[in-house]
Protein backbone atom coordinates (compact mmCIF):
# COMPACT_ATOMS: atom_id res chain seq x y z
CA UNK A 1 0.00 0.00 0.00
CA UNK A 2 1.29 3.62 -0.32
CA UNK A 3 2.85 5.37 2.47
CA UNK A 4 2.07 8.47 3.38
CA UNK A 5 4.46 10.32 1.33
CA UNK A 6 2.66 9.27 -2.00
CA UNK A 7 -0.61 10.93 -0.57
CA UNK A 8 1.05 13.69 0.89
CA UNK A 9 2.53 14.26 -2.92
CA UNK A 10 -0.29 14.32 -4.27
CA UNK A 11 -2.47 16.50 -2.02
CA UNK A 12 0.77 19.14 -2.29
CA UNK A 13 1.04 19.22 -6.62
CA UNK A 14 -1.62 21.49 -6.93
CA UNK A 15 0.33 24.13 -4.90
CA UNK A 16 3.18 23.09 -7.17
CA UNK A 17 1.54 23.84 -9.78
CA UNK A 18 -0.25 27.02 -8.61
CA UNK A 19 3.40 28.38 -7.95
CA UNK A 20 4.83 27.15 -11.46
CA UNK A 21 1.70 29.04 -13.21
CA UNK A 22 2.58 32.27 -10.95
CA UNK A 23 6.28 32.39 -12.09
CA UNK A 24 6.07 31.01 -15.31
CA UNK A 25 4.43 31.92 -18.88
CA UNK A 26 1.47 30.07 -19.16
CA UNK A 27 2.65 27.50 -21.90
CA UNK A 28 6.21 26.75 -19.63
CA UNK A 29 4.36 25.90 -17.04
CA UNK A 30 1.16 23.51 -18.14
CA UNK A 31 3.97 21.82 -19.43
CA UNK A 32 6.04 21.59 -16.57
CA UNK A 33 3.33 21.29 -13.88
CA UNK A 34 1.83 17.73 -16.57
CA UNK A 35 5.15 16.52 -17.57
CA UNK A 36 6.75 16.83 -14.05
CA UNK A 37 3.64 15.24 -12.55
CA UNK A 38 3.61 12.47 -14.56
CA UNK A 39 7.25 11.24 -14.09
CA UNK A 40 7.40 12.00 -10.81
CA UNK A 41 4.06 11.71 -8.93
CA UNK A 42 3.08 7.90 -7.74
CA UNK A 43 0.93 5.86 -9.84
CA UNK A 44 -2.21 4.64 -8.49
CA UNK A 45 -3.56 2.80 -6.23
CA UNK A 46 -1.98 5.76 -4.27
CA UNK A 47 -5.14 8.12 -4.75
CA UNK A 48 -8.39 10.08 -3.47
CA UNK A 49 -10.97 8.31 -3.79
CA UNK A 50 -14.23 10.56 -2.60
CA UNK A 51 -18.01 9.90 -3.00
CA UNK A 52 -20.00 10.48 -6.81
CA UNK A 53 -16.38 11.17 -7.76
CA UNK A 54 -13.66 9.44 -10.13
CA UNK A 55 -10.52 8.94 -8.49
CA UNK A 56 -7.92 12.09 -8.45
CA UNK A 57 -4.32 10.52 -8.93
CA UNK A 58 -1.23 11.33 -10.96
CA UNK A 59 -2.90 11.69 -14.15
CA UNK A 60 -5.85 14.23 -13.55
CA UNK A 61 -4.38 16.15 -10.56
CA UNK A 62 -2.09 18.41 -12.44
CA UNK A 63 -4.45 18.76 -15.40
CA UNK A 64 -6.95 19.67 -12.83
CA UNK A 65 -5.67 22.29 -10.72
CA UNK A 66 -3.77 23.94 -13.99
CA UNK A 67 -7.40 24.20 -15.53
CA UNK A 68 -8.61 26.02 -12.39
CA UNK A 69 -6.21 28.55 -12.38
CA UNK A 70 -5.94 29.10 -15.72
CA UNK A 71 -9.72 29.53 -16.21
CA UNK A 72 -9.49 32.02 -13.23
CA UNK A 73 -6.88 33.86 -14.30
CA UNK A 74 -6.65 33.53 -18.04
CA UNK A 75 -10.06 32.70 -19.16
CA UNK A 76 -10.48 30.54 -22.21
CA UNK A 77 -10.26 33.01 -25.03
CA UNK A 78 -10.22 30.46 -27.29
CA UNK A 79 -13.45 28.90 -26.43
CA UNK A 80 -13.46 25.90 -24.57
CA UNK A 81 -14.24 23.56 -27.80
CA UNK A 82 -12.61 23.18 -30.84
CA UNK A 83 -13.28 24.39 -33.42
CA UNK A 84 -14.69 22.00 -35.97
CA UNK A 85 -17.83 20.35 -36.02
CA UNK A 86 -15.99 16.98 -35.96
CA UNK A 87 -13.76 18.29 -33.29
CA UNK A 88 -17.01 19.35 -30.93
CA UNK A 89 -18.94 16.42 -31.86
CA UNK A 90 -15.88 14.06 -30.84
CA UNK A 91 -15.26 15.78 -27.92
CA UNK A 92 -18.81 15.84 -26.67
CA UNK A 93 -19.33 12.18 -27.49
CA UNK A 94 -16.74 11.11 -25.74
CA UNK A 95 -17.37 13.26 -22.35
CA UNK A 96 -21.38 11.97 -22.01
CA UNK A 97 -21.56 9.10 -23.85
CA UNK A 98 -20.48 7.04 -20.31
CA UNK A 99 -23.90 8.44 -19.19
CA UNK A 100 -25.68 6.03 -21.84
CA UNK A 101 -23.29 3.04 -20.40
CA UNK A 102 -24.64 3.42 -16.78
CA UNK A 103 -28.14 3.89 -18.61
CA UNK A 104 -28.24 0.72 -20.40
CA UNK A 105 -26.04 -1.27 -17.43
CA UNK A 106 -28.48 -1.14 -14.58
CA UNK A 107 -28.63 -4.82 -14.59
CA UNK A 108 -26.10 -7.02 -12.57
CA UNK A 109 -24.07 -9.53 -14.35
CA UNK A 110 -23.69 -12.80 -12.08
CA UNK A 111 -20.80 -15.43 -12.85
CA UNK A 112 -21.86 -18.48 -11.00
CA UNK A 113 -22.84 -17.14 -7.16
CA UNK A 114 -20.47 -14.15 -8.13
CA UNK A 115 -21.95 -10.46 -9.06
CA UNK A 116 -21.42 -7.52 -10.08
CA UNK A 117 -23.90 -4.42 -9.54
CA UNK A 118 -25.68 -2.56 -12.21
CA UNK A 119 -24.65 0.39 -12.83
CA UNK A 120 -26.59 3.75 -11.15
CA UNK A 121 -26.68 7.55 -11.25
CA UNK A 122 -24.05 7.83 -9.17
CA UNK A 123 -21.70 5.89 -11.73
CA UNK A 124 -23.29 7.96 -14.82
CA UNK A 125 -21.93 11.02 -12.80
CA UNK A 126 -18.41 9.62 -11.92
CA UNK A 127 -17.94 8.04 -15.53
CA UNK A 128 -18.84 11.66 -16.79
CA UNK A 129 -16.26 13.28 -14.52
CA UNK A 130 -13.89 10.80 -15.27
CA UNK A 131 -13.51 11.45 -19.35
CA UNK A 132 -13.99 15.12 -18.72
CA UNK A 133 -10.53 15.04 -16.21
CA UNK A 134 -8.98 12.81 -18.84
CA UNK A 135 -9.73 15.38 -21.50
CA UNK A 136 -8.55 18.24 -20.07
CA UNK A 137 -4.72 18.53 -20.95
CA UNK A 138 -5.90 18.16 -24.75
CA UNK A 139 -8.78 21.52 -23.34
CA UNK A 140 -5.22 23.55 -22.28
CA UNK A 141 -2.97 22.53 -24.61
CA UNK A 142 -5.48 23.40 -27.90
CA UNK A 143 -5.17 26.92 -25.65
CA UNK A 144 -1.79 27.81 -24.30
CA UNK A 145 0.38 25.08 -26.95
CA UNK A 146 -1.26 26.53 -30.05
CA UNK A 147 1.90 28.50 -31.54
CA UNK A 148 5.36 27.22 -32.32
CA UNK A 149 7.49 28.18 -30.03
CA UNK A 150 5.23 26.82 -27.09
CA UNK A 151 5.73 23.53 -29.24
CA UNK A 152 9.43 23.84 -29.52
CA UNK A 153 8.95 23.90 -26.02
CA UNK A 154 7.17 20.68 -25.50
CA UNK A 155 9.95 18.93 -27.70
CA UNK A 156 12.61 20.05 -25.47
CA UNK A 157 10.93 19.27 -22.20
CA UNK A 158 10.38 15.96 -23.05
CA UNK A 159 13.89 15.72 -24.20
CA UNK A 160 15.34 17.27 -21.09
CA UNK A 161 12.28 14.92 -18.78
CA UNK A 162 14.35 11.61 -20.81
CA UNK A 163 17.69 13.11 -19.89
CA UNK A 164 16.59 13.48 -16.22
CA UNK A 165 14.75 9.99 -15.97
CA UNK A 166 17.88 7.99 -17.79
CA UNK A 167 19.29 8.14 -13.98
CA UNK A 168 16.73 6.53 -12.16
CA UNK A 169 16.72 4.24 -15.52
CA UNK A 170 20.15 3.26 -14.68
CA UNK A 171 19.93 2.20 -11.35
CA UNK A 172 17.00 0.38 -11.08
CA UNK A 173 18.55 -1.75 -14.46
CA UNK A 174 21.53 -2.71 -12.06
CA UNK A 175 19.35 -3.16 -8.82
CA UNK A 176 16.38 -4.08 -10.24
CA UNK A 177 13.10 -1.61 -10.28
CA UNK A 178 12.65 -0.78 -6.76
CA UNK A 179 12.66 3.39 -6.10
CA UNK A 180 8.65 3.67 -6.22
CA UNK A 181 8.84 0.85 -3.26
CA UNK A 182 11.59 2.77 -1.83
CA UNK A 183 10.51 6.19 -2.16
CA UNK A 184 6.43 5.67 -2.59
CA UNK A 185 6.03 1.99 -0.36
CA UNK A 186 4.91 0.13 -2.97
CA UNK A 187 5.36 -1.73 -6.89
CA UNK A 188 3.04 -0.44 -8.86
CA UNK A 189 2.98 -3.48 -10.91
CA UNK A 190 3.88 -7.27 -11.70
CA UNK A 191 7.79 -7.56 -10.65
CA UNK A 192 8.21 -10.56 -12.48
CA UNK A 193 7.60 -8.20 -15.83
CA UNK A 194 9.99 -6.39 -15.19
CA UNK A 195 12.89 -9.60 -15.41
CA UNK A 196 14.70 -9.17 -19.18
CA UNK A 197 17.06 -11.62 -19.94
CA UNK A 198 19.95 -11.20 -17.77
CA UNK A 199 18.55 -7.96 -16.02
CA UNK A 200 15.93 -6.24 -15.51
CA UNK A 201 13.72 -3.05 -17.16
CA UNK A 202 13.50 0.02 -14.98
CA UNK A 203 9.91 1.19 -14.19
CA UNK A 204 11.06 4.06 -11.91
CA UNK A 205 7.35 6.20 -11.17
CA UNK A 206 5.50 5.40 -13.90
CA UNK A 207 2.67 2.11 -14.33
CA UNK A 208 4.89 -0.51 -16.21
CA UNK A 209 8.42 -0.65 -18.40
CA UNK A 210 6.88 -0.53 -21.16
CA UNK A 211 5.72 2.67 -20.01
CA UNK A 212 9.09 4.21 -19.35
CA UNK A 213 10.39 2.77 -22.48
CA UNK A 214 8.08 4.47 -24.33
CA UNK A 215 8.44 7.65 -22.81
CA UNK A 216 11.86 7.28 -23.41
CA UNK A 217 11.40 6.54 -27.20
CA UNK A 218 9.15 10.05 -27.23
CA UNK A 219 12.38 11.92 -25.93
CA UNK A 220 14.92 10.39 -28.07
CA UNK A 221 12.98 10.81 -31.42
CA UNK A 222 12.20 14.78 -29.80
CA UNK A 223 16.14 15.34 -29.27
CA UNK A 224 17.26 13.53 -33.25
CA UNK A 225 14.74 16.08 -34.18
CA UNK A 226 15.62 19.17 -32.42
CA UNK A 227 19.29 18.23 -33.80
CA UNK A 228 18.29 17.88 -37.01
CA UNK A 229 16.46 21.83 -37.07
CA UNK A 230 18.97 23.08 -34.88
CA UNK A 231 22.41 21.16 -35.47
CA UNK A 232 23.52 21.67 -31.96
CA UNK A 233 26.42 19.57 -30.63
CA UNK A 234 24.67 19.43 -27.56
CA UNK A 235 21.58 18.03 -28.64
CA UNK A 236 23.71 15.78 -30.75
CA UNK A 237 25.30 14.53 -27.79
CA UNK A 238 21.24 14.33 -25.77
CA UNK A 239 20.14 12.37 -28.48
CA UNK A 240 23.68 9.48 -28.84
CA UNK A 241 22.70 9.39 -25.04
CA UNK A 242 18.98 8.87 -25.23
CA UNK A 243 19.45 6.22 -27.71
CA UNK A 244 21.74 4.45 -25.83
CA UNK A 245 19.92 3.85 -22.60
CA UNK A 246 16.61 2.89 -24.91
CA UNK A 247 18.44 0.24 -26.14
CA UNK A 248 19.63 -0.48 -22.54
CA UNK A 249 16.06 -0.63 -21.20
CA UNK A 250 15.13 -3.77 -23.12
CA UNK A 251 11.86 -3.20 -24.71
CA UNK A 252 11.24 -4.21 -28.37
CA UNK A 253 8.60 -1.78 -29.06
CA UNK A 254 9.44 1.27 -28.12
CA UNK A 255 13.26 0.22 -30.17
CA UNK A 256 11.01 -0.72 -33.26
CA UNK A 257 9.13 2.46 -32.91
CA UNK A 258 12.75 4.68 -32.88
CA UNK A 259 13.99 2.66 -35.68
CA UNK A 260 10.64 4.00 -37.59
CA UNK A 261 10.64 7.53 -36.59
CA UNK A 262 14.52 8.43 -36.47
CA UNK A 263 14.68 8.32 -40.10
CA UNK A 264 11.80 10.00 -40.84
CA UNK A 265 12.75 12.69 -38.37
CA UNK A 266 15.70 13.08 -39.64
CA UNK A 267 14.96 12.50 -43.59
CA UNK A 268 11.58 13.46 -44.12
CA UNK A 269 10.69 17.01 -45.07
CA UNK A 270 8.27 18.49 -42.71
CA UNK A 271 4.79 17.59 -44.72
CA UNK A 272 6.19 14.60 -45.72
CA UNK A 273 5.71 13.62 -42.03
CA UNK A 274 2.73 14.90 -41.68
CA UNK A 275 1.71 12.48 -44.10
CA UNK A 276 3.70 9.29 -42.26
CA UNK A 277 1.82 10.25 -39.42
CA UNK A 278 -1.87 10.04 -40.96
CA UNK A 279 -0.58 6.51 -42.18
CA UNK A 280 -0.10 5.46 -39.00
CA UNK A 281 -2.84 6.57 -36.93
CA UNK A 282 -4.92 5.17 -40.18
CA UNK A 283 -3.76 1.91 -39.57
CA UNK A 284 -4.01 2.38 -35.75
CA UNK A 285 -7.64 2.63 -35.76
CA UNK A 286 -7.82 0.08 -38.61
CA UNK A 287 -6.36 -3.05 -36.38
CA UNK A 288 -9.38 -2.77 -34.26
CA UNK A 289 -11.62 -2.84 -37.12
CA UNK A 290 -10.48 -5.54 -38.96
CA UNK A 291 -10.00 -7.20 -35.57
CA UNK A 292 -13.95 -6.69 -34.87
CA UNK A 293 -14.88 -8.19 -38.63
CA UNK A 294 -12.58 -11.15 -38.05
CA UNK A 295 -10.08 -10.21 -41.17
CA UNK A 296 -7.05 -10.24 -38.75
CA UNK A 297 -4.55 -13.02 -40.30
CA UNK A 298 -3.98 -14.11 -36.86
CA UNK A 299 -2.72 -17.72 -37.76
CA UNK A 300 0.02 -16.11 -40.76
CA UNK A 301 0.89 -13.68 -38.11
CA UNK A 302 1.49 -16.25 -35.33
CA UNK A 303 3.85 -18.33 -37.47
CA UNK A 304 5.81 -15.54 -38.45
CA UNK A 305 6.41 -15.03 -34.62
CA UNK A 306 7.30 -18.82 -34.40
CA UNK A 307 10.10 -18.22 -36.91
CA UNK A 308 11.53 -15.43 -34.60
CA UNK A 309 11.36 -16.62 -31.13
CA UNK A 310 8.99 -18.89 -29.20
CA UNK A 311 8.32 -17.18 -26.36
CA UNK A 312 6.97 -14.22 -28.26
CA UNK A 313 4.53 -16.32 -30.57
CA UNK A 314 3.35 -17.73 -27.40
CA UNK A 315 2.44 -14.61 -25.82
CA UNK A 316 1.09 -12.88 -29.13
CA UNK A 317 -0.99 -15.90 -29.00
CA UNK A 318 -2.01 -15.72 -25.58
CA UNK A 319 -2.84 -11.44 -26.42
CA UNK A 320 -4.91 -13.21 -29.29
CA UNK A 321 -7.08 -15.41 -27.84
CA UNK A 322 -7.99 -12.95 -24.72
CA UNK A 323 -9.03 -9.95 -27.52
CA UNK A 324 -11.28 -12.71 -29.02
CA UNK A 325 -12.72 -13.50 -25.85
CA UNK A 326 -13.38 -9.61 -24.91
CA UNK A 327 -14.85 -8.83 -28.04
CA UNK A 328 -16.98 -12.02 -27.78
CA UNK A 329 -18.08 -9.99 -24.41
CA UNK A 330 -18.42 -6.87 -26.02
CA UNK A 331 -20.78 -7.62 -29.03
CA UNK A 332 -23.02 -8.59 -26.20
CA UNK A 333 -22.78 -4.53 -25.48
CA UNK A 334 -21.23 -3.53 -28.59
CA UNK A 335 -22.57 0.23 -28.56
CA UNK A 336 -22.22 1.98 -25.24
CA UNK A 337 -20.38 -1.20 -22.98
CA UNK A 338 -20.85 -2.50 -20.08
CA UNK A 339 -19.17 -0.04 -18.09
CA UNK A 340 -17.24 -0.19 -14.71
CA UNK A 341 -16.64 -2.40 -12.09
CA UNK A 342 -15.35 -5.17 -14.30
CA UNK A 343 -18.53 -5.87 -15.95
CA UNK A 344 -16.48 -5.74 -19.41
CA UNK A 345 -14.17 -9.49 -18.10
CA UNK A 346 -15.11 -13.03 -17.73
CA UNK A 347 -14.81 -13.80 -13.97
CA UNK A 348 -14.45 -17.39 -12.43
CA UNK A 349 -17.81 -18.47 -11.20
CA UNK A 350 -16.42 -19.65 -7.68
CA UNK A 351 -13.62 -17.46 -6.68
CA UNK A 352 -14.29 -14.27 -8.54
CA UNK A 353 -11.57 -13.89 -9.80
CA UNK A 354 -11.30 -11.91 -13.09
CA UNK A 355 -10.09 -14.60 -16.13
CA UNK A 356 -9.09 -12.19 -18.95
CA UNK A 357 -6.55 -9.40 -19.47
CA UNK A 358 -7.32 -6.26 -21.07
CA UNK A 359 -3.67 -5.17 -22.52
CA UNK A 360 -4.61 -3.20 -24.99
CA UNK A 361 -6.61 0.57 -24.88
CA UNK A 362 -8.50 -0.39 -27.63
CA UNK A 363 -10.18 -3.43 -26.45
CA UNK A 364 -10.79 -1.58 -22.79
CA UNK A 365 -12.00 0.93 -24.52
CA UNK A 366 -14.79 -1.10 -26.40
CA UNK A 367 -15.62 -2.98 -23.35
CA UNK A 368 -16.38 -0.22 -21.02
CA UNK A 369 -17.79 2.23 -23.30
CA UNK A 370 -18.53 0.35 -27.09
CA UNK A 371 -18.10 1.21 -30.08
CA UNK A 372 -19.24 4.20 -29.40
CA UNK A 373 -16.30 5.63 -26.94
CA UNK A 374 -13.49 3.35 -28.86
CA UNK A 375 -14.76 6.32 -32.24
CA UNK A 376 -14.76 8.78 -29.81
CA UNK A 377 -11.67 8.33 -27.78
CA UNK A 378 -9.53 7.43 -31.17
CA UNK A 379 -11.27 10.04 -33.25
CA UNK A 380 -10.40 12.58 -31.27
CA UNK A 381 -6.73 11.86 -30.99
CA UNK A 382 -6.59 11.19 -35.03
CA UNK A 383 -8.25 14.41 -35.59
CA UNK A 384 -5.63 16.83 -34.95
CA UNK A 385 -3.57 14.71 -37.77
CA UNK A 386 -6.08 15.27 -40.28
CA UNK A 387 -6.53 19.07 -39.40
CA UNK A 388 -2.60 19.24 -40.08
CA UNK A 389 -3.10 17.18 -43.30
CA UNK A 390 -6.00 19.59 -44.46
CA UNK A 391 -3.86 22.94 -43.50
CA UNK A 392 -0.16 22.04 -44.91
CA UNK A 393 -1.85 20.45 -48.10
CA UNK A 394 -3.48 24.51 -48.85
CA UNK A 395 0.20 25.87 -48.06
CA UNK A 396 3.82 25.94 -49.25
CA UNK A 397 6.62 23.13 -47.40
CA UNK A 398 7.67 26.13 -45.87
CA UNK A 399 5.14 27.61 -44.69
CA UNK A 400 4.29 24.23 -41.10
CA UNK A 401 6.08 24.93 -38.10
CA UNK A 402 9.00 22.67 -38.38
CA UNK A 403 7.95 21.55 -34.85
CA UNK A 404 4.76 20.13 -35.56
CA UNK A 405 5.82 17.43 -37.51
CA UNK A 406 7.53 14.89 -35.04
CA UNK A 407 4.84 16.15 -32.78
CA UNK A 408 2.49 14.15 -35.28
CA UNK A 409 4.73 11.69 -35.42
CA UNK A 410 4.93 11.63 -31.65
CA UNK A 411 0.85 11.06 -31.58
CA UNK A 412 0.44 8.86 -34.51
CA UNK A 413 2.92 6.41 -32.67
CA UNK A 414 1.10 6.69 -29.61
CA UNK A 415 -2.02 5.88 -31.11
CA UNK A 416 -0.48 2.67 -32.77
CA UNK A 417 1.16 1.77 -29.45
CA UNK A 418 -2.44 1.84 -27.79
CA UNK A 419 -2.98 -1.25 -29.84
CA UNK A 420 -0.96 -3.60 -27.76
CA UNK A 421 -0.67 -1.28 -25.02
CA UNK A 422 -2.91 1.22 -23.08
CA UNK A 423 -0.10 4.21 -23.36
CA UNK A 424 -3.13 6.57 -22.95
CA UNK A 425 -1.30 9.46 -20.57
CA UNK A 426 -1.75 12.86 -19.77
CA UNK A 427 1.00 13.55 -22.29
CA UNK A 428 -0.98 11.96 -24.88
CA UNK A 429 -3.82 14.55 -24.78
CA UNK A 430 -1.11 17.49 -24.00
CA UNK A 431 0.61 16.64 -28.30
CA UNK A 432 -3.24 16.41 -29.49
CA UNK A 433 -4.52 19.48 -27.91
CA UNK A 434 -1.37 21.57 -29.00
CA UNK A 435 -1.94 19.78 -32.95
CA UNK A 436 -5.31 20.80 -32.80
CA UNK A 437 -4.70 24.10 -32.02
CA UNK A 438 -2.43 24.71 -34.32
CA UNK A 439 -4.57 23.58 -36.97
CA UNK A 440 -7.01 25.96 -35.69
CA UNK A 441 -4.71 28.60 -36.42
CA UNK A 442 -4.04 27.75 -39.70
CA UNK A 443 -7.19 27.59 -40.43
CA UNK A 444 -8.14 30.81 -39.40
CA UNK A 445 -5.20 32.50 -41.16
CA UNK A 446 -5.90 30.76 -44.19
CA UNK A 447 -9.96 31.74 -44.42
CA UNK A 448 -8.62 35.25 -43.11
CA UNK A 449 -6.47 34.79 -46.30
CA UNK A 450 -9.04 34.09 -48.59
CA UNK A 451 -11.35 36.43 -47.55
CA UNK A 452 -8.75 39.44 -47.69
CA UNK A 453 -7.83 37.65 -51.50
CA UNK A 454 -11.49 37.43 -52.37
CA UNK A 455 -13.76 39.50 -50.35
CA UNK A 456 -17.09 38.01 -52.07
CA UNK A 457 -15.81 34.83 -51.92
CA UNK A 458 -18.00 32.40 -49.92
CA UNK A 459 -16.61 28.70 -48.69
CA UNK A 460 -19.16 26.08 -47.43
CA UNK A 461 -18.26 25.15 -43.55
CA UNK A 462 -16.27 21.93 -43.68
CA UNK A 463 -16.87 19.04 -40.92
CA UNK A 464 -12.98 19.17 -39.68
Amino acid sequence: MPNPLAYLMLALWPIVTVVLFRRMAPDRALIAALLAGYLLLPEPPAAFDAPMFPPLTKHNIPALAAFAYCLWNHGMPGGLLPRSLAGKALLVVYVLSPAMTAVTNTEPVFYGQIGLPGLTIKDAVALVLQQALMVLPFLLARQFLAQGGSQRRLLAALIVGGLVYTLPMLVEMRLSPQLNNWVYGYFQHLFGQSIRADGYRPVVFLYHGLWVAFFLMTATVSAWALWRLERNGLMLMAALWLTAILVLAKSLGALIFAVVLIPCVLLLTRLAQIRVAILIGLLAITYPILKGTHLVPEEAILAQAAAISPERAYSLEFRFDNENTLLDRAYEKPVFGWGSWGRNHILDPVSGNILTVTDGRWIIVIGVYGWVGFLAEFGLLLLPLLLLWRESTARGRDEVSPFIAPLSLLLAINLSDMVPNATLTPLTWLVAGALTGYAEALKAARLKRIARERPGALEWRSIL
